[in-house]
């Protein structure tokens, strides 16, 4: 009887630290700072024992809408940090950036896209259309450059990133030039 007394509260030791176990953190390495603990704690992240899981919340998701929008629905696009200039050549270093161009929907972007024309395709550069007004005037600058890739998209934050305020312009992995 006095074995059964001692080996019950060991079984249950054995049961509560094996199920502890799977409920701990393992850590592989550690190089000091502070703890993420509390910020895994404030996600209220559901446990992962299947046993003590709750069901999932329902989430109620809008239904799409019955019509399709297209690109004439992005128009117009504003770039209010661009404006047609001049463009300084600089070094960058921006490793693994696809070449790409901004223009925009003005005589200065046109013909520096007849000019370079060849030479955007030969990079794989894509064209942002940093300011244009309507589809009929970026189908315009499209029917210029038929083999170039040409997307209307404000560039106010790459301007920032980069510096620039002019376009059109070539961005390189190694430079910004005009």
């Amino acid at each position: 009887m006095n074995i059964r007394l001692c080996v019950l509260p060991l079984l249950g030791l054995l049961a509560l630290t094996a199920h502890a176990a799977d409920q701990t953190l393992v850590v592989v390495e550690d190089r000091g700072g502070a703890s993420a603990l509390p910020y895994y704690q404030a996600l209220n992240l559901q446990p992962r024992n299947p046993r003590q899981a709750l069901p999932p919340p329902h989430i109620e998701v809008p239904p799409l809408p019955g019509e399709r929008h297209g690109e004439a629905d992005m128009l117009p696009v504003r770039s209010t940090l661009l404006t047609p200039g001049t463009v300084e050549r600089r070094v960058i270093e921006a490793q693994g950036l696809r070449p790409l161009f901004l223009v925009g929907d003005d005589e200065r972007s046109r013909a520096w896209l007849r000019q370079r024309v060849e030479v955007l395709h030969e990079l794989g550069a894509v064209g942002l259309v940093v300011n244009v007004e309507s589809q009929v005037a970026l189908d315009a600058l499209r029917r210029l450059t038929p083999e170039l890739i040409l997307s209307p998209i404000s560039a106010d934050d790459l301007a920032r990133r980069l510096g620039i305020r002019h376009y059109p312009v070539l961005i390189t992995a190694t430079g910004i030039e005009q």
